[in-house]
């Protein structure tokens, strides 16, 4: 006798959603506030950034993936190694640019505000 299909339960979409829910306040706000322009932005930049941040996972991933299944071929290792280096210059451009840009404002506001 085959083992019963895993049935979603109501409690399991509530869950679901409640969860879908808590996870859009952190990224856009909650609904219950005003946001301003500069919170806008700043949620999303961060929306953003862990999109980028997703993506460079994929690329390693797959650059990995290459590697291992690339059975001694050169030309598949070159390949991977090619994308994991890409994937990590535009990570680290990604990254100075947030780091360059977070220091440029934060500069700005000191200045503004004393």
């Amino acid at each position: 006798m085959a083992a019963p299909l895993a049935q979603a339960t109501p409690d399991t979409f509530g869950t679901a959603a409640k969860n879908l829910e808590t996870s859009g306040n952190f990224i856009f706000g909650s609904g219950t506030n005003k946001l301003d322009l500069a919170t806008l932005v700043g949620n999303l930049i961060r929306a953003s950034l862990l999109l980028l941040g997703i993506i460079f996972l994929g690329l390693t991933v797959y650059a990995g993936y290459l590697w291992m299944t690339a059975a001694g071929q050169e030309e598949k290792i070159t390949e991977a190694k090619k994308t994991l280096i890409r994937a990590s210059i535009g990570m680290a451009i990604v990254l100075g640019s947030y780091a360059i840009t977070n220091f440029v404002i934060n500069n700005l506001l000191g200045a503004v505000t004393q």
